[in-house]
C-alpha cells in the first residue's frame, strides 16, 4: 500500500538536501562529543588547581567521587535527556523539539566554563550542575537527529546517511583533544613553569584556570552556528503524513525539497494510518518488535560500557603505560597538553577512521555483520590487553596500537551499528521513543563505565587496570551474543521493515538476517 510521498523519499536521488541534512544533524553530534569528552583533557588540570596538597608528593588530585561526578554527571543528563526529547519528538514532532536541545546546549556550554565560587567545592559544584543541563540537551539530539535522517533519507543510502551523522562524533572527538593542546600550548609557551617535583606551589600556573574554562565554552560555538539551519528544515514527510494525518503538506514540503511535484493521496492516508494506531505499550508493538526493542537497549548498553570506559579513562592508562610524562614531571599545565595529545592521536588514528569505514560499507555488508565484527575484534583486542598486560606495559607501542584497534572496532562496528538500527526498525509513531529508550540504556551503560570501570584505573594500578580491560573483553562478548536479537534491515523502506505498509513487518521470533538481493527482494533467513 505505496503512499506517494514515502515511494518519492526512498527512491530519490542522492542529492543536495541529503547533504545539507547530514551536515545540520552532524553539527549537533560534533557537538555533542566535544561536549562530553573535552572534559577529560582538563579534569587533571582541575585537580590541580582546586585540591592542591602542598605537602604530597604528587600534584593536587580530584578526589575519586569528586572526578566520577565531573566525569559522568552529564552522561546521566544525556540519558534523561534522550528519553524526555525522544518521547517529545513522538508527541510534537521532531522540528518543533529540534532547536530547543541547541539551546540548551549553548548555553549550558558557555555556563559550565563560567562556573563560579570562591572554594573548590562551590566551582565544582557550579560546574556538575550545568553540565548535567548540558548532558539533557545532549540528550536529545540522539533521537532526534536519527530519525530526523532516517525519514529523509532513501532506502538505498539511508543506513551510510545516519553512519555519517554520527560519524561527526569522531570529529568532535579529534576537536576535543585538538582544541585543548593548541590551547594548552599556547598557554604554556606564555606561562612556563617548573615541574611538579621542582617545586610544588609554582608548577601549577593560576593562569590554567582560563584554559579549562576557555576549553568547556568553545563547545557552544557549533550549537550557535547551526541553529539557524535547523529551524529552516521542514518537518519530516513522514511524520507529517503518518502522524499528523496530513498528506497535502507532507506532499507540499517534500515536493520543495525533492524538486518534484508529490500527488497528496490523502484517502489512502487515512486507510495507512487505521492499520497502526498501536502504541509502544501494547500486544501489537510487543509481537511485532519486542525482541528488537531488548536487542538495540542491551546491544547499546554493553557497547556503552566499553566505549565510554576507554575513552574517559585514556587519562589515567596514559602515564601508567608511560605514552605521556608522570604528572610530577610536568607542570599543570603541560600535563594538559601531554594529555591531549595523547587524546588527539588516539582519536585521529584509531577513533575517527572507524566511523568512515562504517558509512563507506554498511551498505554492502549491512548493519548485523559490521556489528557481530565490531564486537568480537573488541573483545579479543581487551582480552590480550588485559591478558598480555605486564608484558605490554613495558611496551607502549605495541599497547597503543591494541589500544587504538579497540578504538577502530568499535566505531567500524557496534558504536555506530547501535546508532542506526533503532532509527530503522520501529514504526513512525514510536520511532523517536524506541530511539530514546535504546540510547538512554547505552548512556546507562556509559555510567556503568564513568562510575563504576573508571574506578579501576583512577590510581594507575597495573592490577586494576588489567581487570578493568578482562571485564571490558566480557561486555563486548555478550554484546556479540546479543546482537542476534536484531535483524538486517538495509535495501528496504522504513514502512517494509515496520509492517506500516500493510505487511507484517519482521516478527520478533525472526533470526537476523545476513544478506539480501536487490531492493526490495524478500530477504532470506539464517538458519
Amino acid at each position: 500500500m505505496a503512499i506517494a510521498v514515502l515511494d518519492a523519499l526512498d527512491n530519490a536521488r542522492t542529492q543536495w538536501y541529503h547533504i545539507t541534512a547530514i551536515v545540520i544533524a552532524g553539527m549537533g553530534f560534533f557537538t555533542d562529543a566535544y561536549d562530553l569528552f573535552c572534559i577529560s583533557t582538563v579534569s587533571k588540570l582541575l585537580g590541580r588547581l582546586y585540591y592542591f596538597d602542598p605537602d604530597s608528593s604528587k600534584p593536587g588530585k580530584l578526589p575519586n567521587a569528586v572526578n566520577n561526578a565531573v566525569v559522568g554527571v552529564a552522561l546521566v543528563g544525556t540519558l534523561m535527556g534522550q528519553l524526555f526529547f525522544g518521547w517529545l519528538g513522538d508527541k510534537l514532532g521532531r522540528k518543533k523539539v529540534y532547536g530547543v536541545t541547541l539551546i540548551l546546549m549553548a548555553f549550558c556550554a558557555i555556563c559550565s566554563g563560567l562556573s563560579f565560587g570562591s572554594t573548590s567545592k562551590s566551582v565544582i559544584g557550579t560546574l556538575c550542575f550545568f553540565r548535567f543541563w548540558l548532558g539533557f540537551g545532549i540528550g536529545g539530539d540522539y533521537p532526534l537527529s536519527a530519525t530526523i535522517m532516517s525519514e529523509y533519507a532513501n532506502k538505498k543510502t539511508r543506513g551510510a546517511f545516519i553512519a555519517a551523522v554520527f560519524a561527526m562524533q569522531g570529529v568532535g572527538l579529534i576537536f576535543a583533544g585538538l582544541v585543548s593542546m593548541i590551547l594548552s600550548k599556547i598557554f604554556v609557551s606564555l606561562h612556563d613553569a617548573p615541574s611538579y617535583k621542582s617545586n610544588h606551589v609554582f608548577s601549577t600556573q593560576p593562569q590554567g584556570d582560563f584554559l579549562w574554562r576557555i576549553v568547556l565554552m568553545l563547545g557552544a560555538l557549533p550549537a550557535i552556528l547551526t541553529y539557524y539551519w535547523r529551524m529552516k528544515m521542514p518537518e519530516t514527510g513522514r511524520y507529517t503524513a503518518l502522524i499528523e494525518g496530513n498528506a497535502k503538506q507532507a506532499a507540499a514540503d517534500m515536493g520543495k525539497v525533492l524538486e518534484i511535484t508529490i500527488q497528496a493521496e490523502q484517502d489512502k492516508l487515512s486507510n495507512f494510518k487505521s492499520a497502526n494506531e498501536y502504541g509502544l505499550v501494547s500486544k501489537e508493538f510487543f509481537h511485532r518488535h519486542g525482541l528488537h526493542l531488548i536487542g538495540t537497549t542491551t546491544t547499546w548498553f554493553l557497547l556503552d560500557i566499553a566505549f565510554y570506559s576507554n575513552n574517559l579513562t585514556q587519562k589515567d592508562i596514559f602515564p601508567a603505560m608511560n605514552l605521556t610524562k608522570k604528572p610530577e614531571e610536568v607542570s599543570a599545565l603541560e600535563e594538559v597538553y601531554e594529555t591531549s595529545k595523547a587524546m588527539f592521536l588516539v582519536a585521529l588514528l584509531g577513533t575517527f577512521p572507524g566511523y568512515w569505514f562504517t558509512v563507506f560499507l554498511i551498505e554492502k555488508l549491512g548493519r548485523f555483520k559490521i556489528q557481530l565484527i565490531g564486537f568480537f575484534m573488541m573483545s579479543i583486542f581487551m582480552a590480550v590487553l588485559g591478558i598480555r598486560y605486564n608484558y605490554l606495559k613495558n611496551h607502549p607501542a605495541e599497547f597503543a596500537l591494541l589500544y587504538g584497534l579497540t578504538f577502530f572496532f568499535a566505531n567500524f562496528g557496534p558504536n555506530s551499528t547501535t546508532f542506526v538500527l533503532p532509527a530503522e526498525l520501529f514504526p513512525t509513531r514510536v520511532r523517536s521513543t524506541c530511539h530514546a529508550l535504546s540510547a538512554a540504556s547505552g548512556k546507562a551503560g556509559a555510567i556503568v563505565g564513568a562510575f563504576g570501570v573508571q574506578n579501576y584505573t583512577l590510581d594507575g594500578n597495573p592490577s586494576k587496570i588489567q581487570k578493568a580491560m578482562i571485564f571490558l573483553a566480557f561486555t563486548n562478548m555478550l554484546g556479540f551474543v546479543f546482537t542476534f536479537l536484531v535483524t538486517e534491515t538495509k535495501g528496504r523502506s522504513l514502512e517494509e521493515i515496520s509492517g506500516e505498509d500493510g505487511g507484517a513487518g519482521e516478527p520478533e521470533t525472526q533470526m537476523p538476517v545476513r544478506s539480501m538481493g536487490k531492493p526490495g527482494a524478500q530477504m532470506e533467513e539464517e538458519n
